[in-house]
């Protein structure tokens, strides 16, 4: 309760910062370091991403910001360049419930050849209406934490020989919410349930398992660094009770802004979620057809980390060096 009461009113914490504190208070000190940074920031076109954006642009960071809504992104470039004329800001078209477009995005990158320094993973959404992702799993869960899992998964190598080639410590930023703690039970179980609609859905359990997820998710990544003895961190965070457009389909205390996330025409789902985080974890292509469930996995595991294209996918660099990414002709995915 008094830790609460110290978060309200904005006292200090350990690191000399409170919830008043703001994004240029907090950068002011690593200023110059920031300068030599190249930094992805999923979610960037309003709220808590788009902050993040402004304040790294003002350190002198370069930015590539993905989004689904290309004109929302653009718009951001153009009021974070017209703050700060010399920033570099690189704009990616990348759907985080779908898988194709996470490896798209990821082929797209690393074309560019740039280095790659920090990794915030802070796009979200909060749905009290039930949806499916393109891939069959129940949407807040493939957006939240599937999408950023697997974009992770493929970029940590670039991430590693950034750190490895420049000296420069590299990070990856995880944003959760203290609501994780609101999910007990059996994980995929439930997602199973929710995803075949075998149980009413509810959003806010939904919402607390992704944000579970990417608790589990960072912790674990902790490990596989370490393990490959690579100069980056994983880290989660907590942002606090924050004025965004997280729950933009309903009013209420968190309100506004517009959808860069959601695809429209997804399909019903079956149970397969397990089959989908092995996949996921083996660098495979998944198959979306309706099947019985299958048995559990650790939502944590990050399996190994390939950065290639996958195999059944098609890549292709133009003459401009673009990517241009297509689906093969099966149920597949790229």
């Amino acid at each position: 309760m008094l830790e609460t009461v110290k978060y309200l009113i904005g006292s200090a914490g350990t690191s000399g910062f409170g919830s008043k504190s703001t994004g240029e208070e907090v950068t002011a000190a690593a200023a110059s370091r920031l300068r030599s940074i190249t930094a992805i920031v999923t979610g960037a076109t309003s709220g808590i991403g788009a902050e993040t954006a402004r304040v790294l642009a003002m350190r002198g960071a370069r930015l590539v910001l993905p989004a689904r809504n290309l004109k929302a992104a653009e718009e951001t470039k153009t009021r974070i360049a017209t703050e700060f004329p010399g920033a570099e800001i690189v704009v990616l078209p990348l759907d985080l419930s779908s898988f194709a477009s996470v490896r798209c995005f990821v082929s797209r990158f690393l074309a560019l050849r740039l280095p790659l320094n920090l990794l915030v993973n802070n796009a979200g959404k909060f749905s009290h209406d039930y949806a499916v992702s393109e891939d069959g799993v129940e949407m807040t869960f493939a957006t939240n934490y599937l999408g950023h899992f697997l974009l992770t998964k493929l970029l940590l190598n670039k991430m590693a020989e950034t750190a490895r080639e420049t000296g420069i410590q590299g990070r990856i930023v995880n944003v959760t919410s203290a609501i994780h703690t609101w999910f007990s039970g059996d994980s995929l179980h439930y997602l199973d349930l929710i995803t075949g609609q075998k149980v009413p859905y509810d959003g806010t359990r939904v919402y607390a398992l992704s944000k579970l997820a990417n608790v589990l998710h960072a912790m674990e990544l902790t490990l596989r660094l370490q393990q490959m003895e690579a100069n980056v961190t994983a880290n989660c965070v907590h942002p606090g009770i924050v004025r965004t457009g997280l729950t933009r389909d309903r009013e209420g205390l968190v309100t506004g802004g517009s959808d860069d996330l959601l695809r429209g025409g997804a399909p019903r789902a079956g149970g397969r979620i397990g089959e989908v985080l092995r996949g996921l974890q083996r660098g495979l292509a998944v198959d979306v057809g309706v099947q019985p469930g299958r048995g559990h996995a650790d939502v944590a595991r990050v399996g190994g980390h390939d950065g290639s294209v996958p195999a059944g996918g098609v890549a292709s660099f133009g003459g401009s060096g673009d990517v241009t990414c297509r689906r093969r002709n099966d149920r597949g995915l790229i």
